[in-house]
């Protein structure tokens, strides 16, 4: 045992809430004012009381006792005995304590102090909501003309895209990448964030959005030099050479630079839904190989399978860490995580359960105002539906 290390001190000196829509409250216990401001960061809200017991409580320590630690893979996780530990990635030498078999009720964090975030804080909070059958769903809400629409679609399939097309016409913002659905009240809740805007995106709704910042402009032009760089290596002949090879294998992560990320406030100003959103419309936005834009009804049922496998998809990753866990402990089980498959479908079928629902098929990119003026027509202005 590393002699320095000791046991987490239990006297709470100092605490710091969050408070998410009165659903789920997060209390840090002990942090610096540098682990307030990360998971100010992380979390993208402001600290905000919380009216009844804390549902993730984060404990920040000087340094976790972890006696006989064994790795699990490099440097990503471990355990002791008793207790299973991430790494964070930003700080190696820094370890956060995760019971995974707590998950989805309450839960205890203890966290090193100086972490710059803590790895799975967002899909912890996701479980937490799914704990109380709120449904976390990868998507993007707005409110319009007194109405609210949930978009939902794959990656590139035009989520933001939709969002942002409707930002220049006075919608108000509900939220983008996750949305917290509560299928008994028929609402939407958006998870604070920001809102990713890719290059050809800007290009549209420049007038939207404040002058980007120098340096990255610099990475954008520096992206485009490389990529020009390659073509006309490929032009003169020398496409199978090592230089082409390296910069054909760098450019994917390269161009995956070629975005922002910027607050929402930047693009709808104070025209934010802070508490509940009505769910009046469900849109899945599709990319197809053609230059035209369709807006088609469809049958709600249709969506709802689909954005099953769209959440099953982005939780991936987190499920992986619980089979490490499971690794770690195989006598250990949390009978919550089985069984969120079959509790997101319940609570997907019941929110959308005859929803006035609609697919736009769009090439991609898209010419936004076009993307605007066909979903508008066809959802907000209907006499039909």
């Amino acid at each position: 045992m590393n002699v320095t290390e000791t046991q987490p001190n239990t006297e709470i000196k100092n605490k710091v809430d969050f408070n998410l829509f009165d659903i789920v409250g997060i209390r840090l216990e002990n942090p610096t004012d540098d682990d307030i401001k990360s998971i100010k960061n992380q979390l993208g809200v402001e600290p905000k009381d919380i009216n009844n017991e804390p549902d993730i409580t984060i404990r920040f320590t000087s340094k976790l006792y972890t006696p006989n630690f064994s790795f699990i893979g490099l440097n990503s996780a471990g355990f002791t005995e008793d207790n299973f530990f991430l790494i964070s990635e930003e700080s190696p030498d820094k370890k956060i304590q995760i019971p995974f078999e707590k998950i989805g009720g309450r839960i205890n964090i203890i966290c090193e102090q100086g972490v710059k975030s803590i790895p799975l804080l967002n899909d912890i909070i996701n479980f937490t909501f799914l704990g109380k059958n709120y449904l976390p769903l990868h998507s993007s809400g707005l409110y319009f003309n007194g109405k609210g629409l949930l978009i939902m679609a794959w990656a590139n399939g035009g989520k933001t895209s939709t969002l942002i097309s409707f930002a220049r016409h006075g919608a108000s913002y509900v939220g983008d990448e996750w949305i917290v659905l509560s299928p008994n009240d028929n609402l939407m809740y958006g998870l604070p964030g920001t809102i990713s805007i890719k290059e050809w995106q800007l290009k549209q709704i420049s007038q939207l959005l404040p002058k980007i910042e120098f340096k990255k402009r610099i990475v954008f032009a520096a992206v485009h030099l490389i990529d020009s760089i390659h073509k006309y290596i490929k032009k003169i002949g020398f496409g199978k050479s090592t230089v082409a090879g390296l910069l054909a294998k760098a450019l994917p992560a390269l161009k995956r630079q070629l975005k922002i990320e910027i607050l929402p406030e930047k693009i709808f100003t104070d025209k934010q839904q802070k508490n509940g959103t009505p769910i009046d419309f469900i849109l899945l936005a599709v990319s197809h190989d053609d230059f035209k834009i369709l807006v088609e009804k469809c049958d709600w049922f249709e969506i709802a399978g689909r954005m099953i496998n769209s959440n099953k998809f982005e939780q991936l990753s987190f499920l992986k860490f619980y089979n490490v866990f499971k690794f770690a402990f195989p006598e250990k089980t949390n009978e919550f995580l089985e069984n969120s498959g079959y509790i997101q479908n319940q609570l997907l079928l019941k929110a959308f359960n005859n929803k006035n629902s609609f697919k736009v098929f769009h090439p991609y990119p898209v010419e936004i105002e076009q993307l605007y003026n066909q979903i508008n027509q066809t959802i907000f202005e209907s006499k039909t539906i």
